[in-house]
């Protein structure tokens, strides 16, 4: 039975490696997959999907109003698909996140999304939360703060390092806009 999977993280944590690794052993074994990406993030002009210790691999953009459904089973009908994998998850709308369960109900594809729970103010993005909610599996990797506990946070900074605590839930960076932390650590920067 197909599955919707949901690996969540903070920044730093390894979630499109992760992907990256998967989306590998599925080819490797002579399986077909369909990766996938948030249209938003255009940091990187040669690959759609990039982790920061320099893997990479093309996907397709998904947009709010891309519908999951309709062009995942597309592709299917042309080349049967073992697996959709789906990096920057949490802009997911809810609408889409159901559209991704129904790929693993109906038409019995895994698929496994990668993205942050909290944005920088500790809120749900609506894809993670709809995914919190009916995922069938829920995988928390694991980054570590600067004092050695687990970074459950992202903590958005300016640019001299200053903590940011107003703004659009997405503003795309990496390390130059982002420091993933303990709760703890979080709660100071924000505070002090």
């Amino acid at each position: 039975m197909a599955k919707l999977y949901f690996y969540f993280a903070s920044m730093n944590a390894g979630k499109s490696t992760t992907l990256l690794q998967a989306d590998f052993n599925y080819r490797e074994r002579g399986m077909t997959t369909m990766l996938w990406t948030a249209q938003l993030d255009d940091r990187s002009e040669d690959k759609a999907i990039e982790s920061r210790i320099g893997l990479g691999a093309d996907a397709h953009r998904f947009a709010p109003d891309t519908d999951m459904w309709a062009d995942v089973m597309a592709s299917h009908k042309v080349e049967p698909l073992n697996c959709v994998l789906v990096d920057e998850a949490q802009f997911l709308t809810k609408e889409q996140v159901w559209q991704l369960a129904r790929l693993a109900d109906e038409a019995a594809i895994p698929v496994l999304c990668y993205g942050l729970r909290t944005d920088f103010q500790g809120e749900l993005f609506p894809g993670s939360a709809a995914l919190l909610g009916i995922a069938d599996a829920l995988v928390e990797l694991k980054a570590v703060c600067h004092c050695g506990r687990k970074a459950t946070m992202n903590l958005r900074v300016d640019e001299s390092g200053k903590a940011v605590k107003q703004g659009a839930q997405t503003e795309i960076g990496g390390n130059d806009r982002y420091v993933a932390l303990c709760r703890k650590h979080f709660s100071e920067a924000l505070n002090g």
